[in-house]
């Protein structure tokens, strides 16, 4: 059941765009959280992002890094997604994204660790008449079949949306930032030609030619979703997250994929996960998280024509 804490109905949180009461047809973007890491297969934590997050924007602006304000973008805090009952909690997320997308209304979504982005995307996919792409920003693929007998762990994201049927195939998928793999991940892939550039590859082709070379391959879809690990960031970065993996993104790299990435692409939907506030007392991720939400805002305010330049 979607629950709102007293942040989620204040205007003055999000950056002063949020507008508590609001239809989802009378705003730019819907934001929700879902608080749960149960899905987890090494160190937990990341349940408590969704409300951090919330309380550390009343004080932020709606800014991105070139200094383009969007004051005028319409935000709703739809609250989160409470409980205990992980079937249950999964399938309001389903439901609730599924109408979000039937109405054409972006959204984005705080985890929670990874595994909450499965209902996500099974809700674009029931929405949906036509195939749509998955761009996977993460230290790890999350293509294993399971993890410690759990089909729904946050290790199994992506094995899950390839059941969808939407994701005709691995080409769907797009991986970007990847340095660990899993047995069964690295036996999966034999013998298919899955569409990944490894954090190595980032570093040495540069983050505008993968950020390109993604624009590229998945122009193929008019609509795609793209889910953010917050361990894809070097743990220099962003230490607080259940999965740390050495060698991983700077925040300069980050920020210019994702410019090029909204700029090339129809975006309908992202989310952020994996921030676990009590791994960091610094809450450097939370602060990577929150820097990432302003600039995937401030280029769908961009597209409506409510960026106003410095």
């Amino acid at each position: 059941m979607l629950k709102q804490n007293e942040h989620a109905k204040k205007s003055a949180t999000w950056f002063g765009l949020n507008t508590p009461g609001a239809e989802i047809a009378d705003v730019d973007a819907v934001i929700f959280g879902i608080p749960y890491d149960g899905g987890v297969s090494y160190r937990g934590g990341a349940a408590q992002a969704p409300d951090l997050l919330r309380a550390n924007t009343d004080h932020a602006t709606p800014c991105t890094e070139r200094l383009g304000f969007y004051r005028d973008f319409r935000v709703l805090d739809a609250g989160n997604f409470d409980g205990t009952d992980r079937d249950e909690i999964f399938a309001e997320v389903q439901e609730y994204v599924e109408t979000l997308v039937r109405n054409d209304v972006r959204f984005t979504m705080i985890g929670g660790d990874h595994s909450v982005t499965i209902p996500v995307e099974r809700g674009i996919n029931a929405a949906l008449d036509e195939p749509f792409g998955i761009i996977h920003i993460d230290a790890h693929m999350d293509l294993s079949y399971e993890l410690e007998g759990d089909p729904l762990s946050h290790g199994s994201t992506e094995q899950r949306a390839l059941e969808m049927s939407n994701i005709t195939s691995e080409k769907n998928l797009y991986f970007i930032g990847i340095r660990s793999i899993e047995p069964d991940e690295f036996e999966f892939h034999i013998g298919r030609n899955l569409q990944i550039k490894t954090s190595w590859d980032c570093y040495k082709e540069g983050i505008e030619a993968v950020a390109d070379d993604c624009i590229t391959k998945m122009r193929n879809f008019s609509k795609v979703y793209l889910t953010f690990d917050i361990d894809a960031l070097d743990p220099a970065y962003a230490a607080g997250t259940g999965t740390p993996q050495f060698g991983g993104l700077t925040s300069r790299m980050a920020m210019t994929l994702l410019q090029r990435l909204f700029a090339g692409l129809n975006i309908i939907g992202f989310d952020i996960v994996e921030i676990a506030p009590p791994l960091d007392d610094s809450l450097a991720s939370m602060y990577a998280g929150r820097k990432l939400l302003t600039e995937g805002w401030g280029a769908w305010a961009d597209s409506l024509g409510k960026l106003v330049r410095f």
